[in-house]
């Protein structure tokens, strides 16, 4: 299968209404004693997660491809996790 475009290019039709307030928060404590900082770096497709040089965990909420793998994976109690506010986030252009 050709002419579909890699995952960047498919990601760069999607739009985004950005909101003013994040629809993620981390326990940093938690994330920590867990080691689920450093899994949320890794397992997100989109890259909204990062670690900082103090070893917190940094989000890129605007990014969010509102797949909820990180939710899935992480150790309850680590994130806090909601749908963005209605008419924000993003639109798929793609399937």
């Amino acid at each position: 299968m050709t002419g579909f475009g890699d995952v960047p290019q498919r990601l760069a039709g999607n739009s985004y209404v950005v909101d003013e307030d994040s629809h993620i928060a981390i326990d940093q404590d938690l994330a920590r004693k867990t080691g689920d900082g450093k899994l949320l770096v890794r397992i997100c497709p989109a890259q909204v997660y990062s670690e900082n040089d103090d070893g917190s965990i940094g989000i890129l909420f605007a990014a969010c491809l509102e797949c909820g793998t990180c939710l899935a994976l992480a150790s309850p109690g680590v994130l806090t996790w909601h749908y963005p506010n209605g008419g924000f986030g993003i639109a798929f252009r793609e399937g």
